[in-house]
């Protein structure tokens, strides 16, 4: 049975923490902040935890990490 391999996608996009869970950045954070507010905007830069539903399929595209 050949190496699992790690999902490059998934890798460039999530960190694990110490604790195994997955960290995440927010979206909507490119382009068009003139009609966001400050408030948006500085929620926006901080990162976020990814949900339980989606932490088994994150699992399986990066075992190895």
């Amino acid at each position: 049975m050949p190496k699992m391999k790690t999902h490059k996608g998934a890798q460039k996009r999530f960190k694990k923490t110490g604790s195994g869970k997955f960290k995440r950045s927010h979206a909507f954070t490119s382009h068009l902040f003139a009609n966001k507010t400050t408030k948006q905007k500085r929620k926006l830069r901080k990162s976020a935890m990814v949900s339980k539903a989606d932490e088994g399929r994150l699992r399986k595209q990066m075992p190895n990490k």
